[in-house]
This record gives C-alpha cells, sequence and structure tokens, in this order.
C-alpha cells in the first residue's frame, strides 16, 4: 500500500529529514508533505506577498492564512499526519493540525518527549498511535509500509 504522510509541528530540529532518510534507505512507500519550515519566510510570507503592516498582529494574520493553505491542502491529501511537539517552544499551530487532522478523520501519530503528556493529553487522545520519538515514528511507517 502506498501512503501520504504530512509531517507538522516543531522546526527546529532535523526530525523530518530522519524521516525522509529512513523512508528512502528502506524504500517505504510513502509519499512526504510538509508544511515551510524555514521560519522566516513563513512568518513574513503575508506581507512580503500581499504589503507590509504596521500591526504585528494583521502581520502575523496574514501569514498565518497563507501558511493554512498550505497546512489544509495537504492533511487533506494525506492518508497519515504525524505531528512533532518539540520541547523548546510551545506549538499551538501543531496542536492545530493535530485537531483539523482528527476532526478529518486522518489517521494521527503524535510525537513528543514523555514530560508533556500532561498539556498534550487531549492531542493524545485524538492520536492512533503516540510516540516519544522519532526512531518510533519511523518503525510505525515501516510497519505500515510492509507486506506481511
Amino acid at each position: 500500500m502506498k501512503y501520504t504522510a504530512y509531517l507538522s509541528g516543531e522546526i527546529h530540529s532535523d526530525w523530518r529529514e530522519k524521516i525522509k532518510s529512513a523512508i528512502q534507505e528502506k524504500e517505504l512507500p510513502i509519499e512526504i508533505l510538509t508544511p515551510n519550515t524555514d521560519h522566516g519566510s513563513s512568518d513574513d510570507c503575508g506581507s512580503k506577498i500581499l504589503g507590509a503592516e504596521d500591526n504585528p498582529f494583521w502581520k502575523d494574520n496574514k501569514a498565518a492564512k497563507i501558511n493554512s493553505i498550505r497546512h489544509m491542502t495537504a492533511i487533506k491529501r494525506a492518508d497519515i499526519v504525524v505531528v512533532r511537539f518539540g520541547d523548546k517552544y510551545k506549538q499551538w499551530n501543531a496542536a492545530f493540525d493535530a485537531g483539523i487532522a482528527a476532526a478529518l478523520g486522518k489517521s494521527l501519530i503524535v510525537e513528543h518527549a514523555s514530560d508533556i503528556t500532561h498539556p498534550l493529553k487531549e492531542v493524545d487522545a485524538a492520536a492512533m498511535a503516540v510516540a516519544e520519538n522519532t526512531e518510533q515514528v519511523i518503525e510505525i511507517l515501516e510497519y505500515l509500509s510492509r507486506d506481511y
């Protein structure tokens, strides 16, 4: 079976590259979709494309709406949505993506460290699997992709 997976969430580590490399090395039939992971480009797309704003709220609002086109399209296309929560920042956008994926009935895999289980309990409750590291996510994707 071939899958399309959307890798959402934390953008400050190389977890997406680890998954992409494993998929390629193991020759798994998985297409990967991602959000824009260039933080500056993501934050500035609204003002660069639609014009500058004096108020930071409207700058962020423009960027969020443009970025949400990419997120929503990718989530709708995906069979599996993987959402990773890192330890450095509060990733509200990741929680939003997890909620959208769950509402659309997508298979949701959540990854986060065990010390943030409590604040993510509702997100975890919507997930089909909760992994504590990227290696577990890779193992899940490999398991799903193999014919037994």
